[in-house]
């Protein structure tokens, strides 16, 4: 299908817009900017990560739950990396995303570090692009301290002492049928 130079254009502001909605999402969560962090959100907006400890339905619910997360943490400092923007053909202002970042954040007072991916669903309302859904899959996160043991295994989500299997890579297809450390002599 060819594009029209009109939609073209169209799209390659959509991906500066979505660009800055990811880095305003940062911002927000850093910078403890309620106001500017509802902004980033459709009203009927799904967040989740994927072992359900973030969970919310609709704007007003996944202000609560960022309320309740800020008010456990102190500085922290997300930021985004690369991110891959697919358009839908058929309608202009929706877009489906995957965004790679990485968080330092200090829950209870304790430095942590995140590997994250964001599969979002973008829509643009009123000529802003919102998220209207963001699921979280995590390479890790845990306390800074426990980086250099935990980061080779599997379990390598645990804050608290409560370690769980890391979201990705190893649940992926493809990491199954792949050569490993192991039978390469390694």
């Amino acid at each position: 299908m060819t594009l029209s130079l009109e939609r073209r254009l169209d799209r390659l502001e959509a991906r500066a817009e979505i660009a800055e909605l990811c880095t305003n999402y940062c911002i927000a969560c850093d910078d403890r900017d309620l106001a500017l962090l509802e902004s980033c959100f459709t009203a009927d907006v799904r967040l989740l990560s994927l072992d359900r400890l973030l969970d919310a339905n609709g704007r007003d619910e996944a202000m609560t739950m960022f309320r309740n997360i800020l008010g456990i943490r102190g500085p922290g400092f997300h930021w985004t990396h690369d991110r891959i923007i697919r358009f839908d053909d058929a309608n202009p202002d929706r877009a489906e995303g995957l965004v790679l970042a990485h968080a330092e954040t200090t829950p209870h007072g304790k430095a942590s570090i995140a590997g994250i991916r964001y599969n979002d669903a973008y829509r643009r309302e009123g000529g802003r692009w919102k998220f209207a859904a963001r699921t979280l899959s995590f390479l890790y996160y845990m306390e800074m301290a426990d980086f250099i043991q935990h980061f080779p295994t599997r379990k390598r989500i645990g804050l608290g002492g409560n370690w769980r299997e890391a979201d990705f890579p190893e649940k992926l297809p493809n990491w199954a049928t792949a050569p490993s450390l192991e039978q390469s002599g390694g």
